[in-house]
């Protein structure tokens, strides 16, 4: 079969010249379109589903959602395996498929799968899809540099403005926030006015609770006009929460300002993020979906972001923290150098030592071919390009140029023989 191709080959130079270029030309439009980041991404093929239950024990939250979701979510197609973890207040489950399966069908199945299985879980639990991103999904982090601005406002920027927006660029995922205060309106009950009213904390929630609501009428018509009915029931301010009436006694009703103190403050947080020391800083992570071109969508965020400068306060901007578009560059650059240096050194020491241009080109053609081919391999694959995959395509060239030698010096040898055969029939002719 071998020699079939080799004499075919030879037969028709042309053709064979025209399909090399042919490839050459393909690998050359794989190389542009190929993905470029600095790592591999290794990480599983999962689906994360993460419920939150505050003020529970991770027994508790063990027992009565990790344990219940991942007996039910076993079974599912295409799947390898189901792990829980439970710690305070917080659940996850990490749900592992095959390799090839598609991840947007995954999430798909496993949601599906929730819908039944939130049945068993404790009133007013949610399940929730983690982002579609992997484990090295997190390109990019920024904080705000934001004098004069404290730290929930800055969060409140980052929350209802910042993060809208960028989360519209192409190939992201998420923008998950972190730092400052979330506001929130805070009733502190005092159990001694409590007891004195004969009240329980779950008599001001209740209140609360029921005078949060908005409730819409029939349309009304009076002089051949009609009329939308409604009213107008959420809270929005600390006044409006400490005139709730919890109950009444004797004709004259408790408010929730005579058994407890309503404040605005911040939500509980469980660390804070400090910038080198100079203080809490709030900020986003951009989460790159499945897939995607961690260059291409790091430079479309930037992109977003100046488009997101223009609407911000006056003295607050972007502070980036965190550019895997950096180490891109450098790891890539790093890598092509040492390819370009590599084929230079190659080259040289082909043309010395066999010392026949004919027989060196024919072997350094190659280089270029086989490099570009191998891109058309890596897009088949959904490998990018990253510093393992371009480490073993430098290590390759060897391993090419030795091939091309060893078929040079074979048919060298043949020719040899062939013409010392040819010289021994001349002079036999001769004498």
């Amino acid at each position: 079969m071998i020699h079939r191709i080799i004499e075919w080959s030879v037969r028709n130079r042309v053709t064979v010249l025209v399909l090399a270029a042919l490839l050459f030309g393909w690998g050359w439009y794989a190389v542009k379109t190929n993905p470029v980041d600095a790592i591999p991404d290794l990480s599983e093929n999962q689906v994360i589903v993460f419920t939150e239950w505050m003020g529970r024990g991770p027994q508790l939250v063990e027992d009565q959602i990790t344990y219940p979701l991942v007996t039910n979510l076993q079974g599912l197609p295409q799947i390898k395996y189901v792990r829980g973890s439970s710690m305070f207040g917080m659940s996850f489950i990490y749900v592992i498929f095959e390799d090839d399966t598609d991840i947007y069908w995954a999430r798909e199945r496993v949601l599906e799968r929730l819908g039944t299985a939130t049945r068993t879980l404790p009133e007013g639990v949610s399940p929730q899809l983690g982002p579609d991103g992997t484990g090295v999904g997190h390109i990019l982090w920024y904080t705000l540099e934001a004098p004069g601005m404290d730290l929930g406002e800055q969060r409140a920027l980052q929350d209802w403005y910042i993060k809208f927006a960028l989360q519209n660029v192409k190939g992201v995922s998420e923008i998950a926030s972190f730092g400052g205060f979330q506001p929130q309106y805070q009733v502190t009950a005092d159990p001694n006015k409590l007891l004195y009213y004969g009240l329980t904390p779950a008599d001001v929630i209740a209140a609360v609770r029921a005078n949060n609501n908005e409730s819409g009428g029939r349309k009304f018509e009076m002089s051949d006009i009609g009329y939308i009915i409604k009213t107008t029931g959420y809270l929005s301010s600390i006044a409006d929460i400490e005139q709730i009436a919890v109950k009444t006694v004797n004709g004259v009703p408790v408010r929730v300002a005579d058994v407890a103190t309503v404040q605005m403050t911040g939500e509980p947080r469980l660390g804070i993020f400090d910038q080198n020391g100079e203080g809490e800083r709030v900020g986003g992570i951009v989460v790159m979906r499945y897939g995607e071109n961690a260059a291409e969508v790091i430079g479309r965020v930037k992109e977003q972001m100046k488009e997101v400068s223009r609407g911000l306060p006056a003295n607050v901007k972007f502070d980036i923290v965190y550019d895997r578009g950096e180490l891109i560059r450098e790891s890539i650059s790093s890598i092509k150098h040492t390819l370009i240096e590599e084929m230079i050194v190659v080259s040289l020491v082909v043309l010395i030592f066999l010392f026949h241009w004919r027989s060196a080109l024919s072997i350094l053609i190659q280089i270029p071919i086989t490099l570009a081919a191998s891109f058309i391999l890596l897009n088949a694959f959904g490998i990018s390009s990253n510093i393992m995959s371009l480490t073993g395509i430098a290590l390759a060239i060897g391993v090419i140029v030795d091939n091309g030698i060893i078929m040079s010096e074979n048919a060298y040898k043949h020719l040899s023989e062939r013409y010392a055969q040819w010289q021994a029939g001349q002079k036999s002719q001769s004498t």
